[in-house]
């Protein structure tokens, strides 16, 4: 005989729309307490769910966090990110003006994209959501809810800044590393430009998420000339900027820096996220592993930025990071040329992909 709760999460497909939204307003909470009713059923309950994001807002939201909560688990995450008519149903939303559950959406597919499932996104076509965005591929369309989200001109309910941890996933896959650092047909901009810029962001998620994105892009060797080039997306400034605090430096340091590290404000202040400080500084391992790497952060005041760090951070994991650094930069080329095999492998085995 089934229990109350299993009755409970049968009402999920009850015809009656106010048992529904009952049944959902007092299943969130065992989406936590006790997941594997949901489970029930070749996952019967989530099969349901699916459908009910596209119900009304009460349902919708209320299903999404329930959702949110579950795709921790592999077996539900696989049904949500394997349903090619779920994600469009996500999509259709999460670009829609007017949705007032976009966020949780953006959350989701923050989940979603943890399953190698989701790379598909990368070549997936759809409608064009004007005036949202000019581009059919469903990633553009993703960047550009991300961007006019942060000053909160394309829907006033959201600010979609999950999706910064979306494309921090996305960039551990090799095609979402080429994705980023390539210029995009529709408006020719090279889209980690576009997240590179909220590298200082109020927002503590936006923030954590970009850094990772970036750090996770890294790790792709052949992008490092575009990554550096100033002709190209000239990502130092964005790295280095969270790192710099209020301190003077001398002209003769000052001669090497690069002119946005340059005459900072005397209430400048590093970023008050150890984690993302520390992500940055094995952002900046990871451009060690070239010559040309090196060169370019010797002459861009890498060294001085990090040596005021190291002064002035008392933590110990960016202490060692930054003294990894340190003995890379300053290290003679004959030296580095030498271990370069070594201390890159090192480097991969010591700096991990996020998230």
């Amino acid at each position: 005989m089934p229990t109350d709760l299993e009755d409970l999460v049968g009402f999920l497909r009850h015809g009656n729309t106010q048992i529904r939204q009952i049944a959902v307003e007092n299943l969130v909470g065992y989406s936590v307490a006790q997941p594997a009713i949901f489970k029930a059923g070749e996952l019967t309950p989530i099969k349901d769910m699916k459908m009910l994001v596209r119900d009304y807002h009460p349902i919708a939201k209320n299903v999404l966090t329930i959702l949110i909560n579950l795709s921790n688990d592999e077996e539900v995450l696989q049904s949500l990110a394997e349903d090619d008519a779920f994600l469009e149903s996500l999509l259709l939303r999460v670009t829609n003006a007017k949705e007032p559950t976009a966020d949780l959406i953006s959350m989701l597919l923050a989940n979603l994209a943890k399953s190698d499932a989701l790379k598909r996104i990368f070549k997936l076509k759809r409608s064009v959501p004007k005036p949202l965005s000019n581009s059919d591929h469903a990633m553009d369309q993703l960047m550009d809810c991300f961007v006019k989200g942060a000053t909160g001109t394309y829907n006033k309910d959201a600010n979609f800044d999950y999706l910064a941890y979306f494309f921090a996933d996305m960039a551990k896959f090799p095609e979402g590393q080429t994705y980023f650092t390539t210029a995009q047909a529709y408006d020719e901009v090279i889209p980690i430009t576009k997240l590179a810029v909220f590298t200082e962001h109020d927002s503590h998620v936006r923030r954590k998420g970009v850094v990772s994105t970036i750090k996770n892009i890294a790790f792709h060797i052949p992008s490092h000339p575009v990554l550096l080039s100033p002709e190209g997306v000239n990502i130092l400034p964005y790295v280095l900027l969270p790192l710099a605090g209020p301190e003077e430096f001398s002209d003769e340091d000052m001669a090497t820096m690069l002119p946005d590290l340059q005459l900072l404000p005397p209430d400048k202040k590093r970023d008050g996220d150890l984690e993302i400080l520390h992500t940055h500084v094995e952002t900046l391992l990871l451009f060690t592993t070239t010559r040309e790497g090196r060169t370019t952060m010797r002459n861009s005041g890498v060294y001085q930025i990090i040596r005021e760090m190291h002064l002035h951070v008392e933590d110990e994991k960016i202490r060692e990071a930054c003294e990894r650094l340190v003995d890379l930069l300053m290290r003679d080329e004959e030296d580095t040329k030498d271990s370069e095999q070594a201390d890159a492998e090192d480097d991969e085995e010591k700096v991990v992909e996020l998230f």
